[in-house]
């Protein structure tokens, strides 16, 4: 998380991530469903992140079990810059949600992710 999401250092994707990553489960995301390159990945983190510069999580609670782990994590940014066709607002995120993450061979082979969307565009003015 630190490395990959808060720094968005895209080279530590190669050290985490097998050659292929799935996301078994993430509703609202554009990649819901699909199996990524580590490239692939790269782009996706590069995406994500652009509409908030300062994107940071926090980890607020960890459960392992064998080859899954589980996180609890708080997200805070600011978009300053556009989320698809909607310009930079200026308007800060703060939103929960929780991911597992799947291990093989020591490396991360995919998520199942939930986050509160809803929150997130309602913070951003996009809905009531």
């Amino acid at each position: 998380m630190q490395q990959v999401w808060n720094k968005g250092n895209a080279s530590a994707v190669d050290a985490f991530l097998a050659d292929d990553y799935v996301i078994h489960s993430d509703p609202g995301d554009p990649w819901d469903g699909q199996t990524l390159s580590r490239e692939a990945f790269k782009q996706r983190l590069a995406i994500s992140r652009s509409p908030f510069g300062d994107l940071h999580f926090d980890i607020t609670e960890t459960i392992s079990d064998g080859d899954r782990v589980a996180i609890a994590w708080k997200m805070r940014g600011t978009q300053t810059g556009p989320l698809g066709d909607r310009p930079a607002s200026g308007r800060a995120i703060d939103v929960h949600g929780m991911t597992i993450y799947y291990f093989r061979d020591g490396r991360i082979t995919g998520h199942r992710q939930i986050v509160d969307r809803i929150g997130v565009a309602r913070q951003l003015g996009l809905m009531g």
